[in-house]
This record gives C-alpha cells, structure tokens and sequence, in this order.
C-alpha cells in the first residue's frame, strides 16, 4: 500500500475526528515510517489518519489493521470494503427525499429511519441498510453525532439543514478500493497486541479522559472508557513499545482545566508527552467551542514535534530503538 488508493476521506462525521488535527499529527508520525510494513489502529473511528496514511506515496506498507469497539462501525467499514454501490443506491434514494422535503417532513424521514437502525441493529441479513442509516443518520442528525443510550440504541435528534450533502458516490468508492486488503476487526483495542512487532506502527485516539464534570463525551460505544480503562490502554501501550512497535497516542491535555494534574505524565512516563493545539466542537453551546490543547505522545522521539518542556532533555535516539522499557 505504499503507492496512492485514491483520494478518500472518511465517510462519516466522528466526534473527536482528527481530520483538522492532520497538519499537526503529521509533524508526530514515526521518523522512520517509510520502512515500517504494518499499521495497526485500535480505535479507528472515522479513519482520518488512515486515510491520510494510504493517500501517501512515501510509506511501504504491507498490512492494516484497523478495530473499533463499535461493532456498528465495523459493519460499515466492512460493507464498503465488500460492494459500495447498494449503499450509493439507497443514499441516492434518501438524499432526494429529503431534499425535497418540508421540515415537518424532514423530521418525520429522519425518526423513521433511526428507528429502523435501531430495530435492525445487529439483525443478520441487515449490514447494507444499517450502513446507509447510519451514514443518513450522521449527515442529517444535530452535530455529526454518534451517540447511544445505555441499551445501545441510537439517540441523537435531528439537526437543522439546507441541503446537507448526504451522499458522496465518490468518496464511497474510493474508501471501497483503499479498503481492499485491510483487516477489520470489532472489539477490545488489546486484540491487536499480536499484531505488533519491530516493524509495525500503532496510532490510538480513544474516547479521550473528560476535562472536567460536564465535558464526558465517551458514548463512542455503549460502554464507557473511563480512568480504568486509560490506564489499561497504557500498560498495552508500554507491551507494544517494548516489542519494538512505534506508539502514537492522541488524548485530552489535563492543563487545559487542572494546571497541577498530571495523570498523563505519570501515566507515560519514558514515552515522550506533546502539545498540539485543538479546538472543542463537541458542544451544544457555540461560545464553548473555542481553543485548547491536546496530547500526542509517543514511543518515539518524533522528528517534527515540540516535546513537553523538561520531559525529555536529553537527545534523540534512533527511532528504531523504543524510549520505553518493561
């Protein structure tokens, strides 16, 4: 895959995206990339930085992996993978209607289709039209939104707009053809520890630790990611670092609100912790979308980045050789 598939994009809004990050995440990814063969994405989401990776003519790689613990995700990915061209169909079907559409009209097209993603959830025979619900669901629905309740069921409400573009034929079939020879799996994000070696690349951006009470967005799935969790992710981390395996792991920066909390830094201690800057978009209120910072951090001393002052003072080492030991 070390020669362009196409220039695809994700195909769905994503609620912490990293499409507007990638000038910046650039700037972080291995030194030594142009010689890895393998990458390997636990929590794939939308797949900027996948898509990203696979437009490049630089890289060499043999084999993806791409996971996401939302198996409804997954099921879309794959059906894409498989034959875009039901899903183009269906689209092209509701696009219009919905196009033509008064509000009334609008709001009654969209509740009845996300009841009918709900009811066919996990339902055999139902992959093809949960794809093209869930695709109508996110282009139409408030925010770009993928949110469910406690029983799995989706539940974000209408949003208020024009002609939103809901199908991009396109797109669709370029994701389809860079997809061809990926491997798609829905689960836990440790699953992926035995694909990881001295030749592979991992980039993690999980439901990211809230900044504060009220700023918890983790419903990427039913089940929460919450402290337990981010610290299981870096003991996973460390385990692929010791394997020789490039590390790169996006998350919220504490200093944003707590100035003093150091979770991150304690948590990663001998990997290297920076900052890039970011915007809040995941909220109801306008005036509380405004700039903050993340974290990238990595096994790596990355070639581009600026380094969290004082961690790591003392010179680059070979990207070949991890900074984290057992």
């Amino acid at each position: 895959m070390g020669k362009a598939s196409g220039q695809a994009r994700p195909f769905l809004k994503w609620a912490g995206g990293k499409g507007g990050l990638l000038p910046q995440l650039r700037r972080y990814y291995p030194p030594d990339a142009g010689r890895l063969r393998r990458y390997v994405e636990p929590f794939v989401g939308s797949g900027a930085v996948f898509f990203d990776l696979v437009a490049r003519t630089d890289l060499n790689l043999e084999d993806i992996v791409l996971l996401d613990r939302n198996p409804v995700l997954i099921a879309a990915y794959r059906v894409l993978q498989q034959d875009p061209e039901p899903v183009i169909a269906i689209l092209e079907d509701w696009q219009a209607r919905y196009w033509e559409a008064d509000t009334s009209a609008r709001r009654d097209l969209y509740y009845a289709i996300r009841a009918a993603f709900n009811a066919g959830l996990h339902v055999p025979g139902q992959e093809v039209l949960s794809t093209a619900r869930l695709i109508f669901l996110n282009r139409t629905g408030f925010n770009g939104l993928f949110r469910v309740n406690r029983r799995g069921e989706f539940n974000v409400p209408p949003g208020r707009y024009g002609h939103p573009r809901i199908l991009d034929a396109a797109n669709l079939r370029a994701v389809h053809r860079v997809l061809q020879g990926v491997t798609l799996l829905s689960g836990d994000f440790r699953q992926t520890l035995t694909f990881l070696n001295a030749e592979s690349w991992v980039y993690c951006d999980p439901p990211y630790r809230p900044l504060g009470a009220t700023a918890a967005f983790t419903a990427y799935a039913a089940d929460a990611f919450g402290e337990e969790e981010q610290r299981a992710l870096a003991s996973w981390a460390r385990a692929a670092a010791t394997r020789g395996t490039r590390v790169m792991i996006s998350n919220s920066d504490p200093r944003n609100n707590d100035p003093t909390d150091r979770f991150f830094e304690n948590l990663y201690a001998g990997f290297v912790i920076s900052r890039i800057q970011a915007r809040r978009t995941i909220n109801a209120r306008a005036d509380r979308r405004g700039p903050i910072t993340e974290l990238v951090i990595t096994s790596y001393y990355p070639s581009g980045g600026e380094p969290l002052p004082g961690r790591n003072p003392q010179p680059a080492v070979p990207a070949s050789r991890s900074l984290v030991r057992p």
